[in-house]
């Protein structure tokens, strides 16, 4: 999937500049800070569903 936006003058700097620090290009920096982002959130939404899912699980017993 092929996704184009837009930063502000000031995020492509920041973007460039620590690309740049990386010795990798802004775009590959920027997928790489999505993939995180998506995987953090999955990682959060897995443990707060188990946490939810261990505090319920007699409860869980009872209504079943």
């Amino acid at each position: 999937m092929t996704i184009a936006f837009e930063l502000s003058d000031a995020q492509a700097e920041k973007l460039r500049q620590l690309a740049d620090r990386l010795g990798i290009p802004p775009a590959e920096l920027a997928k790489a800070a999505v993939a995180e982002l998506l995987a953090t959130r999955d990682e959060d939404s897995r443990a707060a569903l188990e946490r939810v899912l261990q505090k319920n699980a007699e409860l869980y017993k009872r209504l079943a």
